[in-house]
């Protein structure tokens, strides 16, 4: 990680004046071999099975010292104002057992030949089945994980080779097992995404049985703003958190939203685990400033709507009926001046939120 910034190694406390920094001592290599007298080596020369056994347990010792030299350096590095220490993630699959209440949990991120779910494809879709206990918002017991990749009857195009890495040759011939991805599907509680409303649309043009799902997005249910957070993006979230991970790539993907989902949120002191599992709980609302007045697109938004331009509106989602109550208020004071108004609402629960499929729409008197 680059430091803010440094003039001179003075800076960096490696200075002839410095005070020494104390560095943990690396365990010293061990003796692999008993000495003999050169004659009796020159007369009776190890077998050949012997020496490549003795060079790899050297080697193996290298590298462990080697490990902990670098960790070592971490550490001292860690402590220093000036600098940050990130570590490569390390995916984990097993987890402490529960004995209260659970969920199953599905985490899931795809790759595809472009951002439209009518004409691009999924070219990659990983799963991670993951139990979570529902007291403690943490994985319980072994995880599953599904990687797949599929042929999407095009040309990948230069860009998303760019940023994937998956060309037209790894792709060819590919198919999703769907068998195994139903398998993944069944007992499903919530199925979790960064960026939902990417993923849900494509997987569903792919595989109709994601609709019945309940889902839950990661990116839009929690306010990573107010939770101190500068960026919602995932590599983001995982630097705050210390690691780094090879984006990009959908099981790696799984795997970094599951790490970041473990921690615990600031405002709540729950896990983002926990606080998914119950956004799904209730439903969101999609609020319509129907027929609003021209001269209140400013307000309209900096207060954070946004312009849908097939049905001409303006309109925002609120996470819950209170907060719908408050900007009910608001549009009906600095928007329509007082006067009474009639506004479109559309409630979405888990099984159509992010979909492309509507919601329960109603209208709301102001």
């Amino acid at each position: 990680m680059k430091p803010k910034s440094f003039s001179g190694i003075h800076q960096l406390g490696f200075g002839f004046d410095d005070a020494v920094v104390p560095m943990p001592r690396v365990a010293p290599m061990i003796a692999l071999k008993q000495a003999r007298p050169l004659a009796a080596v020159a007369l009776q020369p190890e077998p050949a099975a012997l020496v490549n056994a003795q060079s790899e347990a050297v080697e193996t010792v290298k590298a462990l010292e080697t490990v902990e030299a670098v960790e070592a350096m971490a550490k001292v590095l860690d402590a220093h104002p000036d600098f940050r220490v990130l570590r490569r993630l390390v995916p984990r699959l097993e987890f402490p057992p529960s004995s209260g209440p659970v969920a199953t949990l599905l985490v899931l991120d795809t790759e595809t030949t472009g951002l439209n779910p009518v004409r691009d494809k999924v070219v990659e879709l990983a799963l991670l089945r993951v139990t979570v206990d529902l007291h403690t918002g943490q994985p319980v017991g072994v995880a599953q994980v599904y990687d797949g990749l599929e042929d999407p009857g095009m040309p990948m195009p230069a860009e998303i080779i760019a940023i994937t890495g998956i060309t037209d040759d790894m792709l060819r011939g590919q198919r999703l097992d769907e068998v195994e991805v139903l398998r993944m599907l069944e007992g499903v509680d919530l199925v979790l995404a960064h960026n939902a409303g990417f993923d849900r649309p494509f997987v569903e043009a792919r595989l109709p049985q994601f609709a019945a799902l309940n889902w839950a997005c990661s990116f839009a249910d929690i306010d990573w703003k107010q939770e101190g957070r500068g960026s919602a993006k995932l590599t983001s979230l995982a630097y705050d958190l210390g690691f780094f991970y090879d984006a990009h790539r959908a099981e790696m993907d799984c795997h970094a939203l599951l790490a970041v989902l473990m921690a615990s949120l600031k405002i709540t002191q729950s896990s983002g685990l926990s606080r998914l599992v119950e956004s799904a709980r209730t439903p969101t609302f999609r609020l319509q400033a129907t027929n609003a007045p021209f001269d209140a697109k400013d307000a309209l938004k900096a207060r954070g709507y946004r312009w849908d331009g097939a049905q001409k509106v303006w309109h925002t989602r609120l996470g819950d009926e209170s907060a719908l109550a408050i900007e009910c208020q608001w549009l009906k004071s600095a928007v329509y001046a007082g006067r009474s108004s009639r506004v479109q609402v559309e409630a979405l629960d888990a099984k159509t939120k992010y979909s492309a499929r509507p919601g329960q729409v109603g209208w709301r008197e102001l």
